[in-house]
């Protein structure tokens, strides 16, 4: 079973206000240097057109075309696809659950720290993934990851997540590892071409500021927010030790999924 958090509902309306608190700009200066970035570009395929489902502000659909994808994006957040059209994205607002494409519409499908949030699961999310997708095309997926940390900490996470649920907390997310991926996309027709952990740091930096007394509810998993890279020092040999692939496995808090859409789909 995925392990599931809780603390406020993933609403429209939450997202609104979370991506409210940021601006296109800052947050494409973060995609522009994510190490995440170098990842979704080596697995999309550049004819055709690239669907961002989940995409906020748009950062990424900005950034796609710049380096000439055909990209577009969908968002349930009307404010966010708003803020993200005035830069210049064309976004729509949609259900992911029920998308305004018509079948195999489009070549590539990129979501990013979404479909944890449903609380009844992605399955329905997928499905429609899989219906958008021509044959062969490319599903890249990130969720948080159940990672060697979190194994570790199983226990107290379990307990906590069913105190806060007791106390009235709200289901926000789900984190998953690579077996319940594997099963969720192969159960809809997809072909698992490799996983692949980011944002290392997130833990650490989460843990750092709550033993300084100045920790915060993290707003969602998404691209992650990594800081820029550090040529060197003893900050960019701590960068480097953690994006080996020991470090991802046991820390990475999300985990991209690169598959692609059976032909007999």
């Amino acid at each position: 079973m995925p392990l599931a958090y809780y603390s406020r509902a993933a609403t429209a309306e939450f997202w609104s206000e979370h991506w409210g608190g940021h601006s296109v700009d800052e947050l494409l200066r973060v995609a522009r240097v994510s190490p995440l970035t170098a990842i979704i570009e080596r697995h999309l395929p550049r004819a055709g057109r690239v669907l961002e489902a989940g995409c906020g502000l748009g950062q990424y659909v900005l950034l796609l075309r710049e380096r000439g994808y055909s990209a577009v994006g969908a968002d349930w957040s009307a404010e966010a696809v708003a803020q993200g059209r005035r830069a210049g994205a064309p976004l729509a607002v949609m259900d992911l659950r029920r998308l305004a494409v018509r079948d195999g519409a489009v070549s590539a499908y990129l979501s990013l720290g979404v479909v944890e949030h449903d609380p009844h699961g992605p399955d329905v999310i997928i499905a429609e993934a899989t219906r958008v997708l021509a044959r062969g095309g490319m599903l890249l997926l990130s969720v948080p990851y159940w990672n060697g940390a979190r194994r570790l900490a199983g226990p107290f996470l379990l307990w906590r997540g069913r105190a806060l649920r007791a106390a009235g907390g709200q289901f926000y997310q789900f984190a998953f590892t690579r077996r319940e991926i594997r099963s969720l996309l192969e159960r809809h027709g997809f072909v698992v071409h490799g996983f692949h952990p980011y944002d290392p740091a997130r833990i650490l930096r989460k843990a750092f500021k709550n033993l300084a007394g100045r920790g915060r509810r993290a707003a969602g998993g998404g691209a992650g927010e990594p800081p820029p890279p550090v040529a060197g020092g003893w900050r960019g040999a701590v960068r480097r030790l953690l994006y080996t692939e020991p470090a991802l496995r046991s820390l990475g808090h999300m985990i991209l999924a690169v598959a692609s859409k059976a032909d007999d789909s």
